[in-house]
């Protein structure tokens, strides 16, 4: 290959260069992934107290927990008690609780943080990207301008200016009170 992309037996050329990251593959072939509500992470989180699941708020249906691999400070997940892999799974109170709690923690770090933005959505499936597949989850990732940069491209590093645990408290204690609350701690799952 040239150095202007031209291929040099006059093939077709391509811009993209290859960031080759083989510590990846452990994932790809699903290494150490849940098999199971027994060992599914988010059946287990709610068990725990929130504090140390991390739990920022507890709903009827969902609750909402900060991510244990964040992409930026203050990443929550909206995740429903029930095991269920895919959003046409949820009930139409799942969906709508779901949506009041994505709402509402864009509103907590917003006021607690400042953030600019947000990224928010769902990985339905191991293919799109779902790190565990099996048990719906909706991330919530803050954005500032200008948070992206060298440090995670170039150093394999994220920078967060925060522990979880001050950030879960820091939310936890902005969160409203007057969401609908969870009635038993028995759970779905």
């Amino acid at each position: 290959m040239s150095e202007h992309g031209a291929s040099d037996d006059g093939g077709p050329t391509t811009v993209f260069e290859h960031l080759w990251t083989p510590y990846r593959m452990a994932y790809i072939r699903g290494e150490g992934k849940p098999t199971g509500a027994h060992d599914c992470p988010f059946c287990l989180i709610p068990q725990m107290d929130d504090e140390e699941g991390l739990i920022v708020a507890r709903g009827a249906s969902v609750y909402a927990v900060l991510n244990l691999y964040p992409y930026n400070a203050g990443h929550l997940m909206v995740v429903p008690y029930r095991h269920v892999p895919d959003y046409t799974d949820l009930t139409a109170d799942e969906v709508a609780e779901l949506g009041l709690f994505t709402q509402t923690a864009m509103r907590v770090v917003r006021s607690v943080s400042g953030a600019h933005g947000f990224n928010i959505g769902m990985n339905q499936g191991s293919v799109a990207g779902a790190g565990i597949a099996d048990h719906l989850h909706q991330h919530a990732v803050p954005r500032w301008g200008g948070d992206t940069n060298f440090m995670p491209v170039i150093g394999l590093t994220r920078v967060l200016p925060q522990v979880l645990r001050e950030t879960r408290d820091l939310l936890a204690a902005s969160w409203p009170s007057s969401l609908p609350a969870r009635t038993s701690d028995t759970g779905d799952a």
